[in-house]
């Protein structure tokens, strides 16, 4: 459903983003909507985005990335690093504050990882986005050992839906190309980077990727909060569940606080 709240516009190059920006702006939250680097619109989660922006007093930015297959690998980066870049030079006169955060789910915790390297590595941006909010992102496009075990059963993901994901996104890469930090952020100096809260399901065949990435967040010296959620598949907060209303709650609570 499409709120009213939100603001369709066009930033950074002309890539479009939607916006949410409630009576009291407190920081701005850049979102990275999910969907296998495929599917998804900036558009697709406005009554999620709007309660999160009203309770956590948040302005809310969802970028509407360019999709694979029709513009793999590195479209979809390229934009969220624009949208971030933009943020940065211009949240405190378009918002009214310098305070960022950034976070997206599945595929978008994936690139919001990508945009905070990029930042840093690019640019020497670093300290700019006060915290990263994660959720069951893939950050081994290589494919980690709970992703090449977890086989056919018929949830959200499996091993054969992530593989085709992977392949969409990064075509003509082999395993050991998908190794490369700029692909697979797993693989990067993460130093330098803001707290972070990492959040995963048991039942999710990506358990391994956020397991694993918040091992090596906490090794590079940030702080960071892992959150395997028992019983939850891949994709769990998409749902109306009672996790799925504790999760966000969570998630409100951390970007509030960040």
């Amino acid at each position: 459903m499409r709120l009213e709240h939100g603001r369709d516009r066009v930033v950074a190059g002309g890539v479009k983003v939607r916006t949410f920006v409630p009576d009291r702006v407190d920081g701005v939250h850049l979102h990275i909507h999910g969907g296998s680097w495929a599917f998804g619109s900036a558009d697709g989660q406005d009554e999620r985005l709007w309660r999160l922006a009203v309770e956590a007093r948040l302005a809310v930015v969802s970028v509407e990335y360019r999709l694979a297959p029709e513009h793999p690998f590195p479209a979809g980066p390229d934009d969220c690093e624009a949208v971030a870049r933009w943020l940065v030079e211009h949240a405190a006169a378009e918002f009214g504050t310098e305070r960022l955060l950034i976070g997206g789910e599945s595929a978008g915790a994936h690139l919001s990882v990508v945009t905070l390297l990029r930042l840093r590595d690019r640019h020497g941006v670093t300290g700019a986005f006060r915290a990263a909010h994660l959720l069951f992102g893939p950050y081994d496009l290589s494919m980690t050992p709970s992703v090449r075990l977890f086989g056919p059963r018929p949830l959200l993901s499996n091993t054969d839906s992530l593989r085709g994901a992977y392949e969409l996104f990064t075509p003509g890469m082999g395993a050991e190309r998908r190794r490369d930090p700029e692909v697979s952020p797993l693989f990067a100096d993460l130093a330098g980077l803001p707290p972070a809260r990492v959040v995963v399901g048991t039942e999710d065949p990506l358990l391994d990727d956020s397991l694993f990435l918040a091992q090596r967040w906490r090794s590079a010296g940030a702080p960071v909060r892992l959150d395997v959620i028992a019983g939850a598949m891949h994709g769990f907060t998409l749902f109306p569940l009672t996790i799925t209303e504790r999760e966000q709650r969570r998630e409100r609570d951390f970007l509030a606080t960040a």
